[in-house]
């Protein structure tokens, strides 16, 4: 049986999925925050959530065991001189997840993942309408004297035309 065996497939090989899980860690500790799925999102935090944690400790050892699955020496020295003391006195925690919506192509189930104390604040997703309240929204007329898109290039096609026959 195997109970409590937790596997992050996604479709990947073992090797695909730590360099994908690496560069994202990597991207996060770089830009602060990375747009992704919520399936990666939520896997590439259990990584981040570890690197941060060796960072506190600081030493050598930790130091290596980050650059062997982050793989990106710049990174690495960003997190231990730069994000590691923001986070001393933090006990865990240190990502946050906020969903954005679907993405248009395929429907996935999007997301932001942020560090804690980053001031980028991102919007997160609206609820979708229903299909009778978009029909009921189309179905309106705008106002009297109203300018909608069609009206204003209308009116602006109509100029230029005037003024090309003078």
């Amino acid at each position: 049986m195997r109970h409590r065996y937790f596997t992050f497939k996604i479709g990947r090989s073992s090797a695909h999925r730590t360099a994908m899980l690496g560069n994202q860690v990597s991207s996060l500790i770089m830009f602060g925050q990375i747009k992704t799925t919520i399936v990666k999102a939520k896997q590439t935090r259990r990584v981040a959530e570890k690197m941060i944690t060796y960072a506190k400790k600081g030493d050598l050892h930790h130091r290596r065991l980050a650059i062997s699955k982050i793989r990106d020496e710049d990174a690495v020295k960003k997190l231990f001189s730069e994000i590691a003391p923001k986070y001393a006195e933090r006990k865990g925690g240190y990502t946050r997840i906020i969903r954005v919506g679907q993405r248009l192509g395929d429907a996935a189930e999007m997301c932001i993942l942020q560090l804690v104390g980053e001031e980028n604040v991102v919007k997160p997703a609206k609820k979708k309408k229903s299909a009778a309240t978009k029909k009921t929204a189309e179905k309106q007329s705008p106002k009297k004297g109203a300018v909608t898109k069609k009206t204003a290039a209308a009116a602006t096609a109509k100029t230029e035309k005037t003024e090309e026959k003078k």
